[in-house]
């Protein structure tokens, strides 16, 4: 099994790089992002508080802020929560907290928790143990929307299908929406009663 990419692995790419993955200018992350947020405005069109898993410099994040009455966005990398913070400095409602997830997950209730393009850098029971606290965090009737690269990388301990299937497979949320594109798989779980 390879080991947990981890703080030190993300800080040097930030390091190298203010924009490692392309964020701001890739095709693939534009209709990525516009594949999600129409996901999740036919879901429901505002939530009261989310979580962002691994917000990076924060791209996704200032698309998903409209959406959201208050947005936690949390990253191991000071690097990119410095990138992200500057980006969202007019966004009073959006918080940007340095945190090592599962072990620092943050309390809930949670109406929305997205964990894009970053579960797959934890191992299997890792990823296991951070689903258990995302379920355990989500708000009655909230949503947790996973989409990950379906690539194949030999860096990542896990797959981008490898995530999902484990997601399918282990949670108590129900899947309410699908799609499996080329390059990318997202996948909506609702915490139905």
């Amino acid at each position: 099994m390879r080991e947990r990419l981890d703080r030190e692995y993300f800080e040097e790419l930030y390091g190298q790089s203010r924009d490692p993955w392309g964020f701001e200018t890739s095709e693939y992350e534009r209709e990525k992002y516009a594949r999600t947020l129409s996901v999740l405005a036919h879901h429901q069109r505002s939530y009261s508080r989310a979580l962002e898993v691994g917000c990076s410099i924060g791209v996704f994040t200032a698309m998903l802020a409209p959406l959201c009455e208050e947005v936690l966005a949390v990253d191991v990398s000071e690097k990119a929560l410095a990138v992200a913070r500057e980006r969202l400095r007019d966004f009073p409602h959006v918080r940007f907290e340095p945190r090592r997830l599962p072990e620092e997950m943050p309390g809930g209730p949670f109406d929305l928790i997205v964990a894009s393009e970053v579960l797959y850098y934890w191992p299997g029971d890792v990823m296991l143990a951070a689903l258990r606290r995302f379920e355990e965090a989500l708000a009655p009737g909230g949503a947790l929307l996973a989409v990950h690269w379906r690539g194949e990388t030999k860096t990542y301990p896990l797959q981008g299908d490898e995530v999902h299937e484990l997601l399918m497979k282990n949670t108590r949320l129900t899947n309410t929406a699908r799609s499996m594109e080329p390059e990318y798989r997202l996948d909506l779980f609702e915490n139905t009663p």
